[in-house]
């Protein structure tokens, strides 16, 4: 295999495990910039994964090729609802954020294993999907010389929609009136509120996007990755999307670079085989290799980071 091959084998591999991981993390940078710290992202992205492959095998044949699109709207939209949740129990009932998130991680999997028995006589996963995103050229930045056949051949869009969302999201967050009144909310909800800012409404807007997208990027783990619904659709992409969210220091595009670094990491598992030096390195060893990077991370960063200064803050109006 000739160098630019492994390169294009590479990146496109790296992009494709990436894809779900963006979303994701953009959806808590969202929810955290608004003070509300959402460890429930795994169960928002099983919920994700979940409604977006049943729609799929149950819409494959009216939409075709569009389906995986539409089934990734379909899986944000479940995964928003479900985190009406999260918003009502932080923001309304003054709950714990991290025992609110808990809630959602043990509550996600349960419920959907549990409807996928029901739906498929007794099993424990779904069919495989008819319709999935597969891999396509980017139109134009194909035909660049060397960076096209790296980048843009045969290569999987989710990622650079994720990509795009990125770039939208720090636009949204730094150039926007909503963006500064979200900020605002995450820092200091007093002084907002008395500038006639509805924080609790901000905050409901911060949570309902991270479920929004978190939903999405499940929905992108199920139809682009694992091609079926099971109980290790999702397993830990919830927590690699917050540690990428820390290690991006609360910024989308730093987010982002540190999901894209994430899903490197997993690519490695399939495509270490081809890449000299990494090829003599255990299977077993790539495998965990990110689980073991993510604790790294957060082990290193965490307490570096410094992020809204009312995170995880329960604030009540009177006071």
């Amino acid at each position: 295999m000739d160098i630019i091959s492994l390169l294009q084998l590479v990146v496109s591999s790296a992009l494709m495990y990436s894809a779900p991981l963006i979303l994701t993390a953009l959806g808590g940078t969202f929810s955290e910039r608004s003070g509300i710290v959402n460890v429930g992202l795994e169960g928002i992205m099983v919920i994700g994964a979940f409604s977006s492959v049943v729609f799929n095998l149950s819409f494959a044949g009216q939409f075709g090729d569009w389906t995986p699109w539409i089934g990734m709207v379909v899986g944000g939209l479940f995964g928003l609802i479900f985190s009406i949740i999260h918003a009502v129990a932080t923001v309304n009932l003054r709950a714990d954020h991290i025992i609110s998130g808990t809630v959602i991680n043990l509550l996600a999997p349960a419920l959907a294993i549990f409807l996928t028995r029901v739906m498929y006589e007794g099993r424990g996963q779904t069919d495989f999907i008819a319709e999935n995103f597969g891999i396509a050229d980017v139109p134009l930045l194909v035909d660049i010389p060397v960076i096209g056949d790296i980048f843009f051949d045969n290569t999987y869009l989710p990622a650079f929609f994720g990509i795009f969302v990125a770039v939208l999201s720090w636009f949204i967050l730094f150039k926007t009136r909503f963006g500064l009144r979200l900020r605002a909310v995450g820092e200091h909800p007093q002084a907002a509120d008395t500038l006639g800012i509805s924080v609790y409404g901000i905050k409901y807007a911060g949570v309902l996007m991270s479920g929004l997208l978190g939903g999405m990027g499940g929905a992108i783990q199920a139809q682009l990755i694992s091609s079926q619904f099971a109980a290790t659709t999702i397993a830990g992409q919830g927590f690699m999307a917050m540690a990428a969210m820390i290690f991006g220091k609360w910024n989308p595009l730093g987010a982002m670079g540190a999901a894209i670094f994430f899903g490197l990491a997993q690519s490695l598992a399939v495509t270490g085989a081809y890449i000299p030096v990494i090829n003599t390195v255990p299977s077993v060893f790539l495998d965990i290799a990110p689980y073991v990077i993510t604790i790294v991370v957060l082990v290193g960063v965490i307490g570096k980071s410094e992020g809204p200064a009312a995170n995880g803050v329960t604030y009540i109006k009177s006071k």
